[in-house]
């Protein structure tokens, strides 16, 4: 039987350290992490305890991002105030809250911290969220890695800058809400999105070119990859089958579905 959280040691920020270092991660380097903290737990300090773990495997000269959008597409989103969406988790939730740590003002938002933070976050509003003027293109210029702890590529941002660099032919309508000069304003948009379980094919891609460390942080799997290494193997699979993230019709999935669908428009 495995076990339970309950049963598991917290491990401190020093032990969840000397795990980055052997999964790869750079010391001075760009690394975007996706987290479960539930995954991962126990750690000691809590998600600010594996917040700081990962700034140390960093060092000084390293920058941490993380997303940091908001679940709400209805309300204006306020960098200072709105939570990050819930299916983020707990670590990015405190991660953009931390002293030092800053936040995009737009409703896509990143937080990051180090030396690369400002460029990172520079872009105004992205659209649609992930573009290269976006900060996960932004990482991808600067050569950074793509972290995944106890999440899997359906997390993986990247994934969707790989998707508009080939020019998938799907885009489905979406909409936010910013704080317009005359209060909220809604702006619609077309976005490739879909339901992102298909991006678990990239786990084989990166496997056989040996280019995806794969370890435990915390008590969680975790594999990192360079976000340059995501796009460039994912692109040259959408090349041959621009719709190979997409599920089959035949498969029932209403997301997948509704991009399939918008080709014919």
């Amino acid at each position: 039987m495995a076990a339970t959280p309950g049963d598991r040691q917290a491990l401190s920020r020093a032990e969840i350290a000397d795990q980055l270092r052997r999964l790869g991660v750079a010391p001075g380097g760009v690394l975007l992490a996706h987290v479960s903290y539930r995954a991962a737990r126990p750690v000691s300090g809590g998600p600010a305890g594996l917040i700081a773990a990962l700034r140390t495997a960093l060092g000084p000269d390293g920058t941490l991002v993380m997303p940091s959008w908001t679940g709400c597409d209805d309300r204006p989103f306020d960098p200072a105030a709105t939570a990050a969406a819930a299916d983020l988790g707990v670590t990015a939730d405190t991660f953009w809250r931390q002293p030092g740590v800053a936040r995009a003002t737009h409703p896509f938002a990143f937080a990051a911290a180090g030396p690369h933070a400002d460029e990172i976050l520079r872009d105004p509003l992205p659209l649609p969220p992930h573009i290269p003027q976006s900060p996960v293109g932004r990482v991808h210029d600067l050569d950074g890695q793509v972290l995944l702890i106890g999440a899997g590529h359906d997390a993986n941002t990247t994934l969707h800058l790989a998707e508009w660099m080939a020019g998938v032919p799907y885009r489905v309508t979406r909409h936010i809400t910013i704080a317009g000069a005359q209060g909220p304003e809604r702006i619609d948009y077309l976005e490739v999105d879909h339901c992102c379980a298909r991006f678990a094919l990239t786990d084989d891609w990166l496997r056989r070119e040996g280019r995806q460390p794969e370890g435990k942080v915390g008590h969680a799997p975790a594999r990192l990859i360079r976000a340059r290494d995501v796009v460039r193997v994912a692109m040259g699979k959408l090349a041959a089958n621009p719709l190979i993230f997409l599920h089959p019709a035949e498969a029932g999935c209403t997301e997948c579905d509704e991009a399939r669908a918008s080709l014919a428009m």
